[in-house]
């Protein structure tokens, strides 16, 4: 049970680490997005990550995000890894990174999993093993432990203990874990973004090596990297027959920062331009949405505002209505209802969307 700050108001539809609710929230944005604040620096702090991007005008700038840090001498960046040592940029690079990963039999609980290959058989026989689930195959599912974005609601928030002691690993030791029986890579996190370039190299390497079989790319990113490298992320997607899922927390930008931390100027220009590019493969879908119904702030009014903007892009996008558990600093919000998800698989169907669906079904109370 939390309460706004602004209003008084008392619910269990109130963040308690949060202190603002959503009317308030839309209301009075500036005053809503000072409050959040507080709640980010009291997060970053615990993890002993920046409390901001760093923004030193004679620092060493990286460029792999939206948030362009620029280090001075012996500071760190917004992500956690990379920092200026010795006038250089240290941390990950295309041969060293901060990551784990494993192997998921498929069809496996990934947020395509309805419309891509390894669950549907989609693109058979050129992107699939099967002409439906690729049963007997699995994925290498490939973690980052690093974001770009610092969400106060995040699924995966233990990524933060390996973020501040970061035990880098190398892309070929990587590489030696795929096998015959692998048919797709996925990177994920934490995000990939943080550390593309190593994730790129990781792609390009492990289908040449593979280049007699199906080995798909696929990518769960926030959509924050540099344009140039999700054109990259494109090109080795198109060719494997991988998709990019791309998460899509909200709508609204003063929203999107009190939830996240950071805007969604760079997710949405990047995801428009992958949207321009699906005709390029019609089949699997290159592009993939999702959006987490966070109780008490992602509500059936901000579903309708991002199909929106979705199909505008292009109508047959698919898109994911992820069911929600109270997670790290929005513990306190439980699940979301049944009555929500219902809601919001009607308002996106309203604004043009035709291919939705509800996930993680198991979490809908």
């Amino acid at each position: 049970m939390g309460t706004c700050q602004l209003c008084g108001a008392t619910s269990p539809r109130i963040a308690r680490e949060l202190g603002v609710c959503l009317a308030c929230i839309r209301k009075s944005p500036r005053e809503s997005l000072e409050i959040a604040q507080k709640a980010h620096l009291r997060s970053r702090k615990a993890y002993g990550l920046p409390p901001t991007p760093p923004r030193d005008p004679e620092g060493l700038p990286c460029n792999l995000c939206v948030n362009e840090c620029r280090m001075a001498e012996g500071s760190v960046g917004y992500c956690g890894l990379r920092a200026n040592g010795g006038g250089k940029i240290t941390g990950p690079s295309d041969e060293m990174g901060n990551f784990s990963w494993y192997h998921d039999p498929l069809p496996t609980n990934c947020v395509a999993d309805w419309v891509c290959p390894g669950g549907t058989g989609a693109g058979y026989p050129r992107f699939a093993l099967a002409p439906g689930p690729e049963h007997g195959y699995r994925n290498l599912a490939i973690f980052f432990q690093a974001c770009s974005f610092n969400c106060l609601y995040c699924q995966n928030w233990h990524f933060r203990e390996a973020t501040r002691r970061a035990k880098l690993s190398s892309v070929h030791r990587l590489l030696s874990a795929v096998d015959s029986q692998t048919s797709c890579l996925c990177f994920f996190g934490g995000d990939p973004t943080c550390q593309l370039p190593l994730a790129l190299k990781a792609s390009k390497l492990a289908r040449e090596k593979h280049r007699s079989g199906i080995l798909r790319i696929c990518w769960e990113t926030n959509g924050s990297m540099h344009p140039a490298l999700l054109r990259e992320m494109v090109e080795v997607s198109l060719e494997s027959g991988g998709c990019i899922k791309f998460d899509l927390k909200a709508g609204d930008e003063t929203l999107h920062r009190i939830l996240t931390g950071v805007t969604h100027r760079r997710t949405w220009e990047n995801f428009s331009y992958v949207g321009k590019r699906l005709e390029e493969r019609p089949q699997p879908p290159l592009l993939v949405a999702s959006t987490l119904l966070v109780p008490g702030y992602i509500d059936e009014k901000e579903i309708r505002s991002i199909a929106r903007s979705i199909a505008s892009i292009h109508p047959e996008i698919p898109y994911a209505l992820l069911a929600y558990h109270g997670h790290f600093y929005l513990s306190d919000l439980g699940f979301t209802s049944q009555a929500l998800a219902q809601r919001c698989v009607e308002a996106a169907r309203e604004e043009g969307l035709r291919n939705i669906r509800i996930g993680n079904l198991h979490l809908l109370r």
